[in-house]
């Protein structure tokens, strides 16, 4: 006896969010909600701009100019603290910006603002005699605001033609001049952010936040330039596809956004490490300023490409006349296929079935009368050789018998007509 044998269903593998975001299965309206993301930046922007103009950028000393010093000492957990307090206990006035950063594990550095001669020699002194050695051992440098003013200058200037330059290859390469100008709105928004929260904060600028600034700028043009080139890939193929420049877009929005989402956290990371030890470890210097600018910039310029420079793309391209005619044939399609589609379900009802009702089979049986043929009669007249009178009236009156024939049976073949023999003998 064999054993029955159980047919199971092979379940589907699960497929994962990415692949539903990428084929279209799930998708988010981005560029829908595209008011909302524009009210979020600019409630940032607002905040921004506000600490701009009421508590300014704290530059630091290669910028606004001041006073340098570096003494050779023993690095410890209390060394920045120790310095800066020796610095205070001076009696000089206006020392509060005073920065102090260790260099290395020898070496301790001291920024001040820009001090006269009978300054300079009170704090190189207390100096000395916290670091155990004399005060010519103890370096100085003055760094003039006039050179703080040409770097910031140059740093300006660099900025706008890093800007012309990219904004002119994004056209160049996506040829739309619409992309162009998207992701430098997009690239602008990101630095008014980054700039605010430095002014937030109270951080000092100096050439290691302009160093994480240019990082960021690359970083987010990056991001962008990874959407619209998917953007254009789903533009090439609107019409086949049968969407709208902005549904286009919206889809190549959802195919990246895992991608986005996963490079953001594996670049933010390593970042946050690093302005935690800036501020928790070392309590100031280079790493909190480069640390700050890329963690603020690296997010904000994520937030930027999904959310602020593909739906300004979108909103950008559907004013011009083309995609306008594009968008009401998609619409006008549509409709019809929506009206048809009404039609068909208003029209093809399926019908209650009659009833069958059994009935007895019913035999029809029809009469057939078949007469003689006159020809034959005449030629049986014609051979007989007894007289007219002597024909039996009956015999000659003698008609064919009529059949009785079934309508579902074939009709039977003609009967045969009696042979003169047999008429005689009659």
């Amino acid at each position: 006896m064999s054993t029955p044998t159980i047919d199971r269903e092979t379940e589907k593998p699960k497929e994962s969010l990415t692949h539903r975001l990428y084929t279209g299965d799930i998708s988010y309206d981005f560029i829908g909600r595209r008011k909302i993301w524009y009210a979020i930046s600019g409630v940032l922007l607002l905040i921004s701009v506000v600490a701009l103009l009421t508590r300014g950028l704290d530059l630091g000393i290669e910028f606004r100019g001041g006073s340098d010093f570096q003494a050779t000492t023993a690095v410890t957990s209390t060394t920045v603290g120790d310095f800066r307090n020796a610095v205070l206990e001076t009696g000089v006035p206006n020392l509060d910006s005073t920065t102090v950063t260790t260099v290395g594990d020898n070496k301790v550095r001291i920024q001040t603002r820009a001090l006269n001669v009978a300054e300079q020699t009170t704090v190189r002194g207390a100096i000395a005699h916290k670091a155990g050695v004399s005060p010519d051992e103890v370096a100085y440098q003055l760094i003039g605001a006039s050179w703080g003013k040409q770097i910031t200058q140059q740093a300006g200037i660099a900025l706008v033609v890093f800007l012309v330059l990219v904004g002119f290859l994004i056209w160049i390469y996506f040829r739309d001049g619409k992309m162009s100008l998207a992701a430098l709105m997009a690239l602008a928004h990101d630095l008014v952010i980054t700039v605010g929260v430095y002014a937030l904060v109270g951080f000092t600028v100096t050439p290691a936040t302009m160093i994480g600034v240019l990082t960021i700028l690359g970083y987010s043009l990056y991001d962008t330039v990874v959407v619209f080139d998917k953007v254009r890939e789903n533009i090439a193929a609107m019409e086949t596809n049968k969407m709208t420049y902005t549904e286009a877009a919206n889809h190549a929005v959802n195919q990246v956004l895992v991608r986005s989402l996963n490079t953001t956290i594996i670049g933010v990371l390593p970042v946050a490490a690093l302005l935690f030890a800036g501020v928790f470890v070392l309590g100031s210097g280079p790493l909190e300023d480069l640390g700050l600018a890329l963690f603020v910039g690296m997010i904000a310029g994520a937030y930027s490409s999904i959310f602020i420079a593909t739906p300004l793309l979108a909103q950008l391209r559907e004013r011009e006349p083309e995609m306008k005619a594009h968008r009401e044939r998609i619409e006008r399609r549509r409709r019809s296929a929506e009206q048809k589609s009404t039609y068909k379900a208003t029209v093809e009802v399926p019908a209650t079935a009659a009833p069958v009702v059994e009935t007895a089979p019913i035999t029809v049986t029809t009469v057939i009368q078949e007469p003689t043929p006159v020809a034959d009669l005449v030629e049986d007249v014609a051979d007989t050789d007894v007289s007219d009178a002597d024909v039996d009236a009956s015999d000659a009156d003698a008609e064919v018998e009529p059949a009785v024939v079934p309508a579902e049976v074939t009709p039977a073949a003609p009967r045969k007509q009696p042979t003169k023999q047999t008429r005689r003998k009659r």
